[in-house]
Order: structure tokens, then C-alpha cells, then sequence
């Protein structure tokens, strides 16, 4: 497997170039939230946040794919060795902001395919990139079917990267 792991990591990592001329052009640029700005088809910006911000919330698409896979709150969390006040929390608060670390253990934790796993990634603004290692070991492990903990964290070791939950 680890083996493996090297040729994926070979054929896929990719170096990023400097982006300091385009975020030194992002920053010059100076606007006003005030300020109405109309989306496509002439809607204004705040009517279009408010119209798509419950839209595949993080909370509302955790649950559904837990309610999917028939599966228990702490089945979930016990599992990846999430603390169940964590977990309580996510439940309960609407604006909680996960880490990337804690959407990761739960897709691992619900054994999410490619697709769904970037989707939960996304509802909390998270995506893993091919530039760094941690990122391009997660996506391996989903690619591969790599679901458990320690496997997952064993991979992460070989290249020196932050484990998962420890």
C-alpha cells in the first residue's frame, strides 16, 4: 500500500507558483459591503446570499448522510474518536464552523466515496488540493477504500505529516 501511496503521490502532486501578484491585485481592490451589487440575472447580492446560504449547509448534509447509512450519532463519532461534546456541538448549532481535521474524520467515518466526501469537504469551505501531502494522502485513502484510523494515520507518517485526532 505504501508503495502505492508513492506512485499516486508522484503522478499526482503539483507545485504551486507564487500568487502574490494576484492577491497583491486581489487586496488593491477596494469595495464596500454597503453597497449593492446585482448576481446574473440582476438579483442583488444580499438577496442571493440569503436565498443560498442554507443550501448544502455542513450540518443539513452531515445528518442526511448519517440518516442514510441508518446509522447512530455515536456510531459516527465513536468510531474516528471524535469527542461526543464535538459532535453534540455540531448537532446542535447551526453556525458551527468545523475544522478541516474534524469534516475529514467524519467522512472517513462514514466511508464516503469520492464525491460525497469532496461535497462535505465543500459545504464547509475545505477542499483538498493537490499541492501538499496531508491533502493528496487524504485523497488516496477515499480513492483506495481507506477508511480506518490507523491506516489512514500510518500513511500520513510515512510522509511526515500531521496525523489525524491524535
Amino acid at each position: 500500500m505504501k508503495e502505492e501511496l508513492r506512485k499516486y503521490i508522484k503522478e499526482n502532486f503539483i507545485i504551486v507558483k507564487s500568487r502574490s501578484s494576484v492577491m497583491a491585485k486581489c487586496q488593491s481592490a477596494h469595495f464596500s459591503c454597503d453597497e449593492e451589487y446585482s448576481v446574473g440575472n440582476g438579483m442583488s447580492i444580499n438577496d442571493y446570499i440569503n436565498n443560498n446560504k442554507d443550501l448544502n449547509s455542513f450540518q443539513t448534509l452531515l445528518f442526511k448522510m448519517i440518516d442514510e447509512r441508518n446509522l447512530k450519532d455515536s456510531d459516527v463519532y465513536n468510531k474516528v474518536h471524535l469527542d461526543r461534546r464535538l459532535f453534540s456541538k455540531i448537532r446542535s448549532d447551526n453556525n458551527y464552523h468545523p475544522s478541516k481535521e474534524t469534516v475529514i474524520l467524519l467522512g472517513l467515518s462514514l466511508e464516503l466515496k469520492e464525491k460525497e466526501f469532496i461535497k462535505l469537504l465543500e459545504s464547509a469551505s475545505y477542499s483538498l488540493p493537490k499541492n501538499n501531502y496531508f491533502d493528496l494522502i487524504i485523497r488516496f485513502c477515499i480513492l483506495n477504500e481507506i477508511y480506518q484510523l490507523s491506516t489512514v494515520n500510518d500513511l500520513l507518517s510515512e510522509y511526515h505529516c500531521k496525523l489525524l485526532n491524535c
